[in-house]
């Protein structure tokens, strides 16, 4: 039986969830970690991924730039195609013995920029336009081989040690041969508290539509932490719960950065 699977760079998730925004402006960072995420996503066997992305930011007064370029492992059954910030579809040559496919995976472009700042008001507005590149190959069942648009909006409030964050956006996908995936809307909502003055951590809840005919609804909880190590370096963690078929089961993972 043919199943789909959505799944989302964790990675990417945790950073806009961040609240850094006190980092000078006029930085360029270099970011690099790991995902690992397993799910059975509504069948009998499991297919693990690892995400390795490597981002560059340009952190601005008013703009910040990012480049991801992930490497990709997949092993799981031949009929699953577990995509990063995509959907998955089933290759022509599926199979249901497991296999591991490796490659690069989709690269991904964003720009923010924020449109307010309440400055001692704790409020911030961002708005962010993303392109998922289909870099992956889709032969291997990498990637749909298509490019899918995102637009979204971010929205923190700090009051004192707390910062309350929530997302909402729109995605629009690319039109795989034979398959026709339905745009979505999808969104998060959380909250940040900052232990120390240089850790901080917190609990998200991310949700979306589903965009499949038969495929479900994601929905995923996520706890991270964060630790600026020195005035240069930063580490992020995090575990993440999945509680429908379309995400992970579980998964975990790490980043480190370094700002120039």
């Amino acid at each position: 039986m043919k199943k789909t699977v959505l799944a989302v760079s964790l990675i990417a998730a945790i950073a806009a969830a961040q609240v850094t925004h006190a980092e000078e402006t006029g930085k360029f960072s270099l970011e690099t970690g790991m995902d690992y995420n397993t799910g059975n996503y509504g069948g009998s066997q499991s297919t693990d991924v690892m995400y390795v992305p490597f981002t560059g930011k340009y952190q601005g007064k008013s703009w910040t730039l990012k480049l991801t370029v992930p490497y990709l492992q997949i092993t799981g059954p031949g009929n699953v195609i577990n995509v990063i910030n995509g959907v998955a579809i089933t290759p022509d040559t599926a199979i249901n013995s497991p296999v591991t496919r490796s490659g690069l995976g989709d690269v991904i472009a964003a720009a923010t920029h924020n449109i307010y700042n309440g400055g001692t008001s704790g409020l911030l507005v961002n708005l962010t336009g993303k392109i998922k590149f289909g870099t992956a190959d889709r032969t291997q069942g990498m990637g749909t081989g298509e490019n899918d648009y995102s637009a979204q909006s971010d929205i923190f409030q700090t009051s004192g040690k707390l910062t309350t964050f929530g997302t909402l956006g729109y995605r629009v996908y690319g039109s795989p041969p034979g398959y026709a995936l339905s745009n979505a809307i999808y969104g998060s909502l959380g909250g940040s508290y900052k232990f120390g003055q240089e850790t901080h951590g917190g609990l998200m809840l991310d949700a979306g539509q589903k965009i499949t005919t038969t495929g479900s609804t994601h929905a995923k909880a996520i706890l991270f932490a964060n630790q600026k190590l020195d005035k240069n370096w930063k580490a992020q963690g995090y575990m993440l719960k999945g509680f429908t078929n379309s995400v992970p089961d579980r998964g975990g993972g790490a980043s480190v950065a370094y700002l120039f």
